[in-house]
């Protein structure tokens, strides 16, 4: 009798830590991000923040984001890669702003000079915007013309999930080359964790659907 009585309560509660979830997985991942901004942007100076950590990320929620067509999966991972891709553009605004602001007499690189030599090194963030843009539309122009098949689509799966994994690669890669960890924020060292603890919310999120 006492157990029905709380049924009222159990239920929105039960609810509410569904939402508390939900809500981790989408913004949870973007929390380390929000101080590195903010150091870049007081300092102006974007030289301890790898650009190349943005292009691992662009790459892998996309992929997540096609794949979904092909498979769906809970609706807050969705949105995860849709903020998390929204909050690389504002990185690579803000880092390419300080950078061509902090180099003098520079020779402007573009997306369509198509030079592999400067990849990812160039003058205008609209030229980011650009090469995004152009994967996006070749990878979801495949996807469209595949998505039929059971193996195409575990293997974009598969692609947006090793990519993922390599994020650490290009931060270390660059504190590596520059022997220091100057102006990297001390948030980032955690991203591994808090992973962890989206993954965590992502298995309290399916065992209350």
């Amino acid at each position: 009798m006492e157990a029905e009585g709380l049924g009222w309560l159990l239920v929105p509660l039960h609810q509410l830590v569904s939402w508390v979830a939900a809500g981790a997985m989408v913004f949870g991942g973007v929390v380390p991000y929000i101080p590195q901004y903010r150091d870049i942007r007081r300092t102006q100076n974007a030289d301890g923040f790898s650009t190349h950590v943005c292009l691992v990320l662009l790459v892998a929620n996309i992929l997540r984001i096609l794949f979904w067509f092909g498979r769906h999966f809970e609706s807050p991972l969705l949105w995860q890669s849709i903020v998390m891709i929204l909050t690389m553009l504002l990185m690579l605004k803000l880092c390419t702003e300080v950078r061509v602001a902090n180099e003098l007499n520079i020779k402007r690189r573009s997306f369509a000079d198509f030079d592999p030599h400067h990849f990812w090194h160039w003058s205008s963030f609209a030229d980011y915007v650009q090469c995004v843009l152009a994967f996006t539309g070749v990878a979801g122009y495949v996807t469209y013309l595949s998505i039929d098949s059971a193996l195409f689509v575990e293997t974009l799966g598969f692609l947006a999930v090793l990519t993922e994994a390599m994020l650490g690669v290009p931060q270390l890669y660059r504190n590596y080359r520059h022997r220091s960890t100057e102006g990297m924020s001390g948030t980032c060292h955690n991203l591994p964790k808090l992973q962890c603890l989206e993954k965590e919310d992502k298995a309290c999120l399916e065992t209350s659907v």
